[in-house]
């Protein structure tokens, strides 16, 4: 048998032991084939720590300097809600059921077909297949740090409120995995494995679909990277402005160019860190004063045609154009790039800010001079070469091989 938790196993014992009449003496046989239910099933007999969640200092104080207004420190930003902490046997039940392959209307697809961990929880196809070789419409966001987005909206246009919102959705998507939460609901209910996780996740067996997206949100939130080369070396030092021991002169130049405003010859200031903020590297915090979006707009093209990213959820005009940031822990793994998946290596990405920012009508500062058009970044060769070298120290390689991440169903 592969491994199985001990802890449920001991609990079902215990409540069919207690049982006094001969009826329910019959139930005690139920428990040989426990085993066999969750037998497929490479679980730990103790449950890996998902709630004790041990975040280095750079994540929990912000150490930019004072005139850097829009940064904060990564906990402040945790969309976290009290009512479904992380805890271990939520994240557990979460983990199976996000690498569940049976949860599809073919049986083809799991959500981890679409964000897989060694891709930092994101696809290195253009656009994701579905349970039937549709396409999806955008390209599969990393899920690193998901939960250091502030507005705990998700999706790249925000059209789910929160991630307890999203992760149900794309079950029902009819190119995703074509469910509806009735069928959904029912498939969960059929597979042996699953009552007894829920009891252990929630104190009930009985399986919901509120639940299911309660389970995956906590191990969705787990998924956070702390110990990339970026972290091992920030913790030798007391700012992120600071050169870093272990990093080469060109990963140091490249975190300078990406933190610190780049000083044009006229005056403008264009800020990297201005949409990346924080030490998690997740979407900022914005005011907008006609009650927009916390997305940004990045000048991929001058006018938004097809796609109008977070109007379509927002219907508000100055989100035309606008998209999620996702976090970019792991970005050096996560190619292609965009919402749309356009560009294929972070060379692409960094010669883009260097000089193809469109002047889109939503395009706002620090992407936009004093004369109201588009800047470039007008990086050197070696300052290109210099930002991509940097952005590969975000790599986390303990989180894309840690065993409490990956498929359950694997030997």
């Amino acid at each position: 048998m592969k491994r199985a938790s001990l802890c449920i196993l001991t609990i079902i014992l215990l409540f069919t032991i207690s049982c006094s009449n001969e009826e329910d003496i019959e139930q005690i046989q139920v428990i040989p084939d426990l085993e066999s239910q969750l037998s497929e099933l490479n679980l730990p007999e103790i449950p890996f720590d998902y709630e004790n969640l041990s975040l280095p200092e750079h994540y929990r104080v912000n150490s930019f300097p004072p005139n850097e207004q829009f940064q904060r420190a990564a906990i402040e930003m945790d969309n976290t809600p009290d009512t479904n902490p992380v805890t271990n046997e939520g994240a557990t039940l979460g983990r199976v059921l996000f690498y569940d392959k049976r949860l599809s209307s073919n049986g083809n697809i799991a959500c981890a077909s679409c964000h897989k961990q060694e891709l930092g929880f994101s696809d290195d196809k253009i656009l994701s297949e579905g349970f039937d070789g549709g396409s999806t419409r955008r390209h599969s966001m990393s899920l690193t740090n998901a939960r250091f987005y502030f507005s705990g909206k998700f999706f790249w246009d925000e059209r789910a409120t929160t991630l307890e919102e999203q992760v149900l959705m794309p079950f029902q998507d009819p190119v995703e995995m074509g469910l509806s939460l009735d069928e959904l609901e029912a498939i969960v209910s059929q597979q042996e494995y699953y009552p007894v996780l829920f009891e252990a996740a929630f104190d009930d067996p009985t399986i919901t679909s509120e639940k299911i997206g309660l389970a995956i949100s906590q191990f969705v939130r787990s998924i956070v990277s702390t110990n990339s080369k970026y972290d091992q070396a920030r913790a030798q030092v007391n700012s992120p402005i600071m050169d870093f021991p272990g990093f080469t002169e060109e990963e140091n130049l490249g975190k300078s160019l990406f933190l610190r405003p780049r000083i044009l010859g006229n005056g403008n200031r264009p800020n990297c860190a201005g949409c990346h903020v924080s030490e998690a590297f997740v979407g900022p915090i914005l005011n907008g004063p006609m009650g927009e979006s916390n997305a940004t707009i990045n000048g991929l093209d001058l006018e938004s045609t097809e796609d109008l990213g977070v109007f379509e959820s927002s219907n508000n005009p100055m989100d035309i154009g606008k998209f999620k940031v996702p976090s970019l822990r792991n970005i050096g793994v996560t190619a292609p790039f965009m919402h749309d998946g356009r560009f294929e290596t972070l060379e692409e990405v960094v010669d883009f800010y260097s000089e193809g920012i469109q002047n889109h009508r939503n395009l706002r500062p620090p992407l936009v001079g004093q004369n109201g058009e588009a800047l470039q970044f007008d990086f050197t060769e070696i300052e290109k070469e210099a930002l991509v070298a940097f952005l590969h120290t975000l790599t986390d390689e303990s989180m894309l091989n840690d065993e409490k991440f990956s498929d359950p169903f694997n030997d």
